[in-house]
């Protein structure tokens, strides 16, 4: 570890934030093997590892990072349990060390973003068992059978802007746009998608404003305001036909917008110039080769939703940052 890197962690401290060479910290010797700082300004000890998954690690710092790369690389939990000689809860708990971190570093560089433009699609996966091939998934609760890991990307940064691990697509989706909100300055222009069900009433949801629907004649009760999108948003879908389990054919249809309106949008587009989702398709390629679960035709699954989920914030944080 670099120890140049390290700050002092209380919030109370003048110098919080501020890595050495900036700050009071010095070295202070060691505890129980751990290297110690000392800030001269606030007075408080601390390890050089806090805050970082080798704090408290009783094994050794190698075995577990060279646990954690192979997890971070694809590989399944058993084998990698194995390939360390290790027992598997050992392993799970560095997972659990290392997404911890990778969580926090990943949230840190998302609000506030100026995105204009962001495809999102969701990849599927498995909890415990399917829900086709078990008829009583539904009644043994929410958390096993289809998963879905839903993504809002950004092109220009090749950024995940907001995702989203659950079981309920309906609900996941108001969920993610819900965070692209809290992350994006303003509202989005473009969303182009696939066809799923879920977007259209999500999209409503979060970038809709309630608004009067014109009064069809001069007698009767004035009818009920309903939600409309805001007048600059538009969303295209990504319409694909296949034959035989093949892809014969993509069109390309606006739902909300008018098409000259968003051929004008598109021609002055810093990232893309036609209506598609391959960039996060493309990246969705590169999570399923940091994520077993998410691997196509695998025998790796997730017995627990937690379990899909903790693995997918190690395989973002590698991906954006290593």
């Amino acid at each position: 570890m670099n120890g140049e890197t390290l700050y002092c962690p209380h919030r109370s401290c003048s110098y919080s934030g501020l890595p050495f060479g900036q700050g009071w910290l010095v070295k202070h010797g060691s505890s129980h093997g751990t290297k110690q700082a000392w800030c001269q300004a606030c007075g408080r000890r601390m390890a050089v590892t806090d805050a970082t998954a080798s704090c408290g690690l009783e094994a050794e710092p190698a075995q577990c990072a060279l646990a954690v790369r192979a997890l971070a690389e694809g590989n399944a939990l058993h084998a990698t349990a194995r390939s360390v000689h290790n027992d598997q809860e050992t392993v799970c708990a560095w997972v659990n060390r290392a997404a911890r971190p990778g969580r926090l570093g990943v949230l840190a560089h998302w609000p506030p973003l100026h995105v204009t433009a962001g495809p999102w699609d969701a990849l599927w996966s498995v909890v415990h068992t399917k829900a086709s091939h078990r008829l009583t998934a539904k009644l043994l609760g929410d958390s096993e059978g289809d998963a879905w890991v839903w993504v809002a990307f950004a092109p220009a940064w090749r950024l995940g802007v907001a995702c989203v691990v659950g079981t309920r697509p309906q609900e996941n989706a108001h969920r993610l746009l819900r965070r692209v909100v809290a992350v994006t300055e303003a509202p989005m222009p473009c969303f182009p998608s696939d066809q799923r069900p879920a977007y259209a009433e999500a999209l409503l949801a979060a970038y809709g404003q309630w608004a009067p629907p014109a009064r069809p004649g001069k007698r009767g009760r004035s009818p009920a305001p309903r939600r409309r999108l805001l007048p600059n948003l538009w969303s295209a879908h990504v319409v694909k036909r296949r034959a035989r389990g093949r892809g014969v054919e993509v069109t390309q249809k606006v739902v909300c917008g008018e098409g000259q309106q968003v051929a004008a949008r598109l021609a002055t587009s810093a990232t893309s110039t036609a209506i598609h989702t391959s960039v996060v398709a493309r990246d969705h390629l590169s999570w399923r080769e940091h994520h077993r679960r998410l691997t196509r035709k695998t025998l790796a699954f997730s017995t627990e939703l937690p379990w899909l989920e903790t693995p997918w914030w190690l395989a973002l944080a590698s991906s954006h940052f290593c």
